[in-house]
């Protein structure tokens, strides 16, 4: 399959750190393209961010989704998401929504790890659409911005299985889910030190995605994720019409 992930932010380090996660986890029959757009926040760390993130991403999917089998969104925010799956006719994975229903099959109850400390309003909002608050016992945050988790890695890596233990020992979590996708590679280094199932969104998603194009199904448009209508968008880019992939 081909598989387009997009990294809502413009920052190329991350794309390079999402990049190797999707690949390190794909099959070998999957062939990955992975983009940043050419404009917005260099991290995403609040809803100005993601408003901008997401019409941004939304262009990139649009502009370059045609021929692929499948899309990820790669932030935990999942900015544009819901508008992505009405615009392409391909199905369309967020990190976060990912990571919560993969860890949903892997324990009773999940935390979420992530950075910095104002996303918890954001990150619980999430975990109310998809309708997962009996399922998350916490939203455990380290108050790093989001570009300065590269800066020392072994001072991240130990903020963060703080923060993964206290998860553990006092909100009885059984799976933890990396909140960032620049914190992909830390799931393993985790896992085994913390002895519960660690989850990187951008290998849930991979591998969601993998599955669903294994098995051939597509998002539904009956009612929420129909396409949208085309209409002039003043000002804009005219004409507003889903995406067409290659036969």
């Amino acid at each position: 399959m081909k598989l387009l992930i997009v990294n809502p932010n413009t920052s190329e380090a991350m794309t390079r750190t999402i990049d190797q996660a999707a690949h390190l986890y794909a099959g070998p029959g999957t062939e990955i393209v992975t983009l940043q757009p050419p404009r917005g926040p260099r991290s995403v760390e609040g809803y100005l961010d993601g408003v901008v993130a997401a019409e941004a991403t939304l262009e990139v999917l649009r502009d370059r989704g045609a021929g692929f089998d499948a899309c990820v969104i790669a932030c935990f925010d999942d900015p544009g998401l819901y508008a992505a799956r009405e615009a392409l006719p391909i199905p369309v994975f967020g990190i976060a929504e990912s990571a919560m229903l993969m860890a949903c099959t892997l324990g009773h109850r999940f935390s979420i790890l992530t950075s910095p400390a104002r996303s918890k309003p954001g990150t619980l909002e999430l975990v109310r659409r998809y309708g997962l608050e009996q399922r998350c016992a916490s939203v455990r945050t380290v108050d790093l911005p989001i570009l300065a988790l590269d800066d020392d890695v072994a001072v991240t890596h130990t903020l963060f299985a703080a923060a993964g233990r206290r998860a553990i020992e006092d909100d009885d979590a059984e799976v933890l889910l990396l909140g960032c996708a620049g914190l992909a590679h830390l799931d393993k280094e985790l896992e085994r030190e913390l002895g519960v199932p660690v989850l990187d969104g951008v290998a849930c998603a991979v591998k969601m995605a993998e599955a669903c194009h294994g098995y051939g199904l597509r998002t539904s448009k009956r009612l929420g994720f129909a396409p949208p209508t085309v209409k002039e968008y003043v000002g804009h880019h005219g004409e507003v019409a889903a995406v067409q992939p290659v036969p």
